[in-house]
């Protein structure tokens, strides 16, 4: 394969080390096998109200339509793994998914991502693009053959000695490289992700319907949630980590050394009454600079409306009045939920 002399991946994934990536591989930017499920997938209605995976398809099915045109994409990982124990029950409190505790991932790594593909394109005389979870590329296929690690029946990238508890990012470049192989996938049997998850969204191996994903019911989904859905949500306030709680890839990961992604003061497994006590002036201080404004303030109250609901918690209840009286209608409606849940069924 043609390369300039002056770059090879070797470099690449050297230079992306010093500048804190966990892991690096550099793959052909051609169509995957896997691709072709997508179409499928989004027949089916698995991504629900995510229609911007629908308009984006054709670039996600073939990357290589992406200005510049692409023929290598650069995979890299950053452990986010913080030193704090997996999903806990306790219901005063509420969880908050661990890839939210500390600063948003998208701005840590594309931030370091365009360095890289500055870097890239200084020494190989190319264009390159940079992408953190945004962009019109299937990540998580290239991430498989870049080697980063196999496509797990969670869906999540897994690597072994590394676990899941990785972003991913993509750059997009017309230089071409040596390139890495996809690793071997070592699920085998195991099924624990699939029996663990509290909604069922793993409707097969490797195959999630994210309309019943407690992360999609939580930050995806606008407007009201189901109420046959919210009994599952349980004590969820903004994503989920269960599928990769029980993973045994995961029994032994790796901490995560960036310290961007240590956990800020309140967003690690909070008190319900605190979070009740919050204006939307506290709240919007403690979500800033966080992946958790993308759910925004009310989405994120909604969400408390359900976990307080299913706290069964009825000293709680005088807590929820001057939810019913929101300027939101669907944070009203769920404090109403909240509220008849409590009086009729709380502790």
């Amino acid at each position: 394969m043609q390369r300039p002399s002056n770059l090879n991946s070797e470099d690449v994934k050297r230079y992306s080390r010093q500048l804190g990536f966990t892991l690096t591989g550099i793959v052909s930017a051609t169509p995957k096998p896997e691709a072709a499920f997508l179409s499928e997938w989004l027949q089916r209605g698995y991504a629900g109200e995510m229609h911007y995976l629908e308009r984006g398809k054709d670039d996600r099915l073939d990357a290589t339509r992406l200005a510049p045109p692409a023929r290598s994409i650069v995979v890299c990982a950053m452990n986010y793994n913080a030193d704090r124990p997996y999903t806990p029950t306790d219901r005063l409190r509420a969880w908050i998914s661990r890839y939210a505790w500390g600063l948003d991932y998208h701005d840590v790594m594309l931030t370091r991502l365009r360095e890289l593909a500055d870097w890239i394109d200084q020494r190989g005389g190319g264009k390159s693009r940079s992408w953190v979870d945004t962009g019109p590329v299937l990540e998580r296929v290239f991430a498989k053959y870049a080697g980063i690690g196999w496509f797990g029946k969670n869906t999540c990238i897994i690597r072994e000695g590394t676990g899941s508890w990785f972003f991913l990012g993509c750059i997009l470049t017309d230089q071409l490289f040596d390139y890495d192989a996809p690793p071997p996938d070592r699920c085998g049997s195991c099924v624990r992700c699939l029996e663990a998850c509290p909604t069922g969204a793993l409707v097969a191996p490797y195959v999630l319907d994210s309309r019943k994903c407690i992360s999609y019911q939580t930050i995806e989904l606008r407007g009201s949630i189901p109420e046959s859905d919210r009994a599952g949500i349980g004590h969820h306030l903004f994503g989920c980590d269960i599928c990769q709680d029980v993973c045994p890839w995961n029994r032994k990961a790796p901490v995560s050394e960036e310290p961007a992604f240590d956990p800020r003061e309140g967003l690690y497994w909070p008190e319900l009454e605190t979070l009740l006590d919050r204006s939307d002036d506290e709240w919007r201080r403690l979500i800033r600079g966080t992946a958790m404004k993308r759910a925004k303030v009310k989405g994120l109250i909604r969400n408390l409306m359900v976990v307080v609901g299913n706290s069964g918690a009825r000293h709680l209840a005088s807590r929820l009045e001057r939810f019913l009286e929101h300027e939101d209608p669907v944070v009203r409606e769920h404090a109403e939920w909240a509220m008849r849940k409590l009086c009729r069924g709380g502790l």
